[in-house]
């Protein structure tokens, strides 16, 4: 996986939005008005979708280009069904 993606980018992204989720844990904890919570709750939903995406292009970057040029197109297109149907449930 490391030569997929950045993995110290990705790992910073997720550590950040670890404490936008530890924020919005303590805003509910304040009794915060629901709709900041909401707010909060989508920028997370949004900063997890982007590393998301991050991921996945990282994959078809390397993981699948490679899988192709090396002559495994059937079972490299099978793992990038999988890897787009897991990306496509974070929505």
């Amino acid at each position: 996986m490391r030569q997929c993606i950045d993995v110290e980018a990705v790992t910073k992204r997720l550590k950040r939005i670890e404490g936008q989720i530890r924020g919005i844990a303590r805003m509910v904890e304040d009794d915060k008005p629901c709709e900041d919570i909401l707010v909060q709750i989508g920028a997370a939903k949004a900063a997890l979708h982007k590393t998301g995406q991050t991921v996945l292009e990282g994959h078809l970057h390397h993981c699948v280009l490679d899988g192709v040029r090396e002559g495994n197109e059937e079972a490299t297109l099978k793992k990038l069904t999988a890897a787009i149907e897991q990306f496509s449930r974070i929505v």
